[in-house]
């Protein structure tokens, strides 16, 4: 780990291997995991019982809640929320065994990632089966199952998770006006859909 100890908040009982790196003021809560090479920026924060696989890169400000499982070769950049009990997969074809019965190792298999972009959410108890993309700000349901990449700004449910609707950087879900325009209801920002992508227009 850093040499941050002064603005990082660790509990007792977290397991954090040596070699991992946590950000300044970032807190990492009870029974929680954070396994080797890992690295966590500033202002995380690392629920109860979550794990941080090896390797994982995280980026500043990035929330994952009680029980998360964040399988490595994943990196979630800034401002990402993982919620309870959500799990991103890194195995395409799992098994105990190989084909003759025996017990595989770490070197049976090559361990693929997700990958979610700023700003993005997942709900609770939802799985993302590696290798998926999941876009900037984007929000997945609870309970939704990931199996393909999601476009920014996207409101996916289901499963398998499909576009239900757009979502603004607020969270919330976008209204269509008259003129074709998607607007937030919180902070009136304007998005345009052009060939079922959706972009931001500044002012």
């Amino acid at each position: 780990m850093t040499s941050e100890l002064d603005t990082r908040q660790v509990a007792a009982t977290a397991d954090v291997a040596d070699t991992a790196r946590i950000g300044p003021d970032t807190r990492i809560w009870h029974l929680a995991q954070v396994e080797d090479g890992a690295s966590l920026g500033r202002s995380c924060i690392v629920g109860r019982g979550a794990c941080i696989g090896r390797g994982v890169v995280i980026g500043d400000n990035v929330k994952i809640q009680n029980y998360a499982l964040v399988y490595a070769p994943a990196t979630l950049e800034h401002g990402v929320f993982i919620g309870p009990a959500a799990v991103l997969t890194n195995d395409l074809h799992p098994r105990s065994v190989d084909p003759a019965g025996r017990l595989k190792t770490g070197d049976d298999w090559a361990p693929v990632g997700v990958t979610v972009r700023e700003g993005a959410s997942l709900g609770a108890r939802s799985v993302c089966v590696a290798p998926v993309v999941v876009g900037r700000w984007a929000m997945v349901g609870a309970g939704a199952v990931v199996v393909s990449d999601v476009a920014d700004f996207a409101l996916v449910a289901g499963v398998p998770a499909r576009r239900i609707g757009w979502v603004g950087r607020a969270g919330e879900r976008l209204q269509q006006g008259d003129d074709g325009l998607w607007r937030c209801p919180r902070t009136g920002e304007r998005y345009q859909e052009v060939d079922g992508a959706l972009h931001e227009l500044h002012p």
